[in-house]
């Protein structure tokens, strides 16, 4: 028997990196699983773990109701949802550009409420909302001026739902991450470039090193589940980067 069994679960942003471990304890530990992302052959990657994957971009009123419909379709309601799905984006505020600040925004604030708001009626009472927001929320780092934004634009949320669902037994809590290794660098940059920025990360932590993605996705697991007497906060997941 697995501590999750009969579970059901939505993931979004969950092909990869940390929403993928998140979706992985999940179905190891018996939950149902569907997952989101925009790289269909990440997509079909899950797929063959087992996991139910479906496009979806989370800007895109159309495939937040697509989502909506499958997820009713496949579980009928769901236990827990887990509102990953985001993007990066580093530029100096004098080298932001507007169609930069819109994507970003539209896909790390707005596309979490609208499909927070949509997937409302097919969540359990005792459910839990976990946001992923980011350790820049509270940090002033250069380059970061619109993300960090986002990502407390979520924080806000996560406060302002965790209240107003209350009534619903409904709780919403976010999950923190600082930097995390989830071989994106390693993907997208030289190996050696990518190493030195991942020892450049590290040495900026207390614990003196980057964290992974399956100690993410414990604490997100861990909010949506067990802490049942939570709501409204956030679990930083950084090594202690921004409380030592």
């Amino acid at each position: 028997m697995g501590k999750y069994d009969a579970k059901r679960a939505l993931v979004t942003g969950g092909s990869k990196g940390i929403g993928l471990s998140i979706a992985r304890l999940l179905a190891a530990e018996g939950a149902s699983v569907m997952v989101t992302g925009r790289d269909e052959a990440a997509l079909e990657a899950a797929r063959d773990e087992g996991l139910t994957a479906v496009r979806s971009d989370a800007t895109s009123h159309a495939d937040i109701d697509a989502l909506a419909e499958k997820a009713e379709e496949a579980f009928g309601r769901l236990d827990a949802v887990f509102l990953n799905a985001g993007i990066t984006g580093n530029a100096s505020f004098e080298a932001t550009t507007e169609r930069m600040y819109d994507d970003i925004f539209a896909t790390n604030a707005k596309g979490p409420y609208f499909t927070l708001r949509r997937l409302l009626p097919l969540l359990s009472e005792g459910s839990g909302v976990v946001l992923t927001t980011s350790v820049t929320n509270e940090l002033g780092l250069p380059d970061h001026s619109v993300y960090s934004a986002s990502k407390a634009a979520l924080r806000s949320m996560a406060r302002s739902w965790a209240r107003e669902l209350l009534p619903r037994g409904i709780r919403v809590n976010a999950v923190s991450p600082g930097p995390i290794d989830t071989g994106i660098l390693h993907e997208t940059l030289p190996a050696d470039v990518a190493d030195d920025m991942l020892a450049g990360f590290a040495a900026q932590i207390p614990m003196l090193r980057t964290g992974k993605p399956e100690e993410v996705a414990r604490a997100a697991v861990f909010l949506a589940f067990d802490a049942t007497y939570t709501t409204g906060a956030e679990l930083v997941v950084d090594g202690g980067g921004t409380q030592l």
